[in-house]
């Protein structure tokens, strides 16, 4: 792609500087640049490493621009590491559409889209739908009834239950399980037996989520989970049934979010974060890692952060460490 396309593209956040028109099919650091590929640069050390390197051509601040003038193609941005991102995916390499693997097990019933790719050993259940474009890769597994929309790719070993409904530009990678049972039961008092409460929702992924590498996300009990557009799920996450992730959200590695919580649009949940049924986390509110929020508790308050358990503002936590901790020396002088 010539970088006249790429910036077109990229739309009214990038603005093409300089004379020079290369072509770009790539992008990576300075360090490791070829002619042919895009580097960033959001500060001065950068800058120069930019433009000592091989690139084709850099993302720039519009204040960048006259000392880079002349000696590299130039993008400029407001913001480059945004443009950039964007930047590698428009110049990504698509792969061929390789139809379906012979290998693979695809119901009668299912409907497939144009352009699809279904890896050996798939199975593709009765009913399901796969929407054209999409790439299910090697050993997934896609229940019956489940919808796949436009552009989705599933990575290797993925399990998609029946009542799943996916969206499109979906991506799921290896290992994740969506749509499993939540769990839910309900103990005989009597006997100490638990029993299962019926799991028999369905789970709902809407476009543009990426999931990551053995997370599994429940269905919901009677009615729904769903996860709204945009989100993005890190690898070694579970999410319970019922649950419901507003748009744009971000959730860290190794969180756990129990049963009927709810996360508002814009929140970022940390590492490590454990979050009690019927909890919710307000709109634009930042988890801090290892933080747990009690279950029925609600935090709010657009950018506050909260941190430890149970999960405080920041200040106030902050302040009940430096009081803990004063109280800590003065003991250890009283037992002198």
């Amino acid at each position: 792609m010539k970088l006249t396309e790429l910036a077109k593209a990229l739309g009214e956040s990038c603005e093409l500087g300089g004379h020079d028109d290369p072509e770009v099919s790539g992008v990576s650091s300075a360090r490791l640049a070829t002619g042919a590929e895009l580097v960033f640069a959001e500060d001065e050390a950068a800058l120069a490493a930019g433009l000592e390197s091989g690139a084709a051509a850099l993302v720039v601040r519009p204040g960048m621009v006259e000392s880079a003038l002349g000696r590299k193609a130039l993008l400029v941005a407001g913001h480059p590491k945004l443009a950039f991102a964007r930047a590698a995916r428009l110049v990504r390499p698509v792969g061929e559409a390789t139809g379906v693997d012979p290998r693979a097990a695809v119901s009668e019933t299912a409907v497939l889209g144009d352009g699809v790719s279904i890896g050996p050993y798939v199975v593709i259940g009765a009913g399901a739908v796969i929407g054209a474009g999409s790439r299910i890769e090697a050993g997934a597994v896609i229940g019956d009834g489940v919808t796949v929309g436009a552009g989705c790719r599933i990575y290797p070993r993925v399990v998609v239950y029946a009542g799943t409904e996916l969206g499109d530009r979906v991506v799921v990678h290896a290992g994740a399980v969506l749509g499993g049972d939540g769990f839910g039961y309900v103990r005989d008092g009597k006997t100490g037996e638990y029993v299962q409460f019926p799991q028999q929702g369905r789970l709902v992924i809407e476009d543009d989520v990426e999931i990551g590498a053995n997370t599994t996300i429940d269905r919901g009990a009677l009615e729904e989970t769903r996860i709204a557009r945009g989100v993005k799920i890190d690898n070694l996450v579970h999410l319970g049934h019922n649950v419901s992730v507003g748009r744009n959200v971000v959730i860290a590695a190794l969180t756990g979010i129990s049963g009927s919580s709810s996360v508002g649009a814009g929140a970022v949940i940390g590492g490590q974060v454990g979050m009690g049924d019927h909890a919710s986390v307000g709109e634009g509110v930042i988890v801090g890692s290892g933080a747990g929020i009690l279950p029925h508790k609600h935090l709010r308050g657009a950018g506050t952060v909260f941190w430890g358990t149970p999960a405080k503002p920041l200040r106030t936590y902050l302040k009940e460490l430096a009081v803990l901790a004063r109280l800590a020396r003065r003991s250890g002088r009283d037992g002198e």
